[in-house]
């Protein structure tokens, strides 16, 4: 990456820390299969408990932790083998959440600051034990659940919940679940790598295989172990009061120029904004940011490329007019005042820009 570009777009994948590639580096030197028996497979497998101990106590984990291919296989595991009859799905749930719940899940709509409907879920919870897919930060705007009262409700109904943790994993609290789902690439750890956080492991079937029986393959070593040396870093969590300070400097100044702030009156993560620039569609827009040395996304890392209309931003009520003109901007460890400052001085350039070809067009 040239120096000279900003990299905004830490939501659909971050950096590798310097931590996280040191840690892999040396875990490559014991190249073993961890489930032989002989020495050099005992090396392994003593590197990768070292690495699944080392996760667990970074997130303050006190249960069974299954290691994955990442986010996406932690939350399909749970749908497919959660000990639940029913399921139930927060309407704005990344698409791997709607991909592995199935189109018979019941969608528990979301109010106009995409907060999920409280009295909604808890009519559908009256309905019978049910695994209810949750997530904790919304990928796109940032939202923040009530994970907590969600967490509450589900347990008095006697159902299971299910948490995305992708994008707060390493960055905030942990919600009190029966399932989450962590992403490694989403706070500095490698690509390829996640876990599912199990509360009650007699709450989900076995397969048979690796990781206890519960997951097929043999286990990535060295990257487990970058992913453990990436939460031990801190790197996202300690950033945050300084981030959620510069988080909110480019909501004011998005405002000042004349954009929408998705979801301001919500509470949202300092790492994720949401932004409209009126007029402008959102693919105009990634094209003159990318050439001005500038990454941002428009929503979703999994479907941006496509350009679809946002799910999330429909179930909240969002006109596609309006919708059509969104971006995401996410930050990472290293994002600075200056990064910020460079953005909203383009901002403001593509936004004139349109608006004079507006007024021509007009005359």
């Amino acid at each position: 990456m040239a120096r000279d570009r900003i990299y905004l777009d830490h939501a659909a994948t971050t950096p590798v820390l310097a931590e996280a590639q040191a840690a892999m580096g040396d875990a490559l030197v014991r190249w073993a299969n961890p489930s032989s028996p002989h020495a050099d497979g005992r090396a392994a497998r003593a590197a990768l408990e070292e690495a699944r101990a080392g996760i667990a106590e970074a997130l303050d984990w006190r249960h069974d932790v299954i290691l994955t291919s990442g986010a996406s296989e932690a939350i399909a595991i749970a749908a497919a083998r959660a000990s639940a009859e029913g399921q139930l799905i927060g309407a704005t749930e990344h698409d791997a959440v709607v991909a592995a719940m199935g189109e018979e899940a019941q969608v528990i709509p979301v109010d106009g600051r995409g907060v999920i409907d409280l009295e909604a879920l808890k009519q559908a919870l009256g309905d019978g034990p049910a695994l209810v897919a949750v997530q904790l930060v919304n990928n796109e705007t940032g939202v923040v659940q009530p994970i907590a009262e969600i967490a509450a409700m589900v347990r008095a109904a006697g159902s299971l919940l299910l948490a995305d943790c992708a994008q707060g994993a390493g960055k905030i609290a942990l919600p009190d679940a029966d399932f989450i789902a962590v992403s490694a690439h989403k706070l500095g750890g490698p690509p390829g790598m996640g876990a599912l956080l199990v509360s009650d492991i007699a709450t989900l079937s076995p397969t048979g295989g690796q990781e206890k029986g519960y997951r097929r393959g043999t286990e990535n070593v060295p990257a487990a172990a970058g992913f453990a040396a990436a939460l031990r870093s801190r790197a996202f969590v300690d950033a945050m009061p300084r981030l959620g300070v510069l988080r909110g400097e480019l909501d004011e100044a998005i405002v000042s120029a004349g954009g929408v702030v998705i979801a301001a009156s919500s509470d949202r993560i300092p790492t994720i904004g949401a932004y409209v620039m009126p007029g402008v569609t959102s693919a105009s827009q990634l094209v003159q940011f990318d050439l001005a040395g500038i990454a941002v996304s428009a929503g979703s890392a999994c479907s941006s490329g496509s350009m679809k209309p946002s799910r999330v931003l429909e179930a909240m009520g969002v006109a596609p007019e309006i919708a059509g003109s969104v971006i995401r901007v996410s930050f990472g460890p290293a994002t600075s005042a200056d990064d910020v400052d460079r953005f909203v001085a383009e901002w403001r350039r593509v936004a004139q820009n349109a608006g004079a070809r507006a007024g021509d067009r007009a005359a």
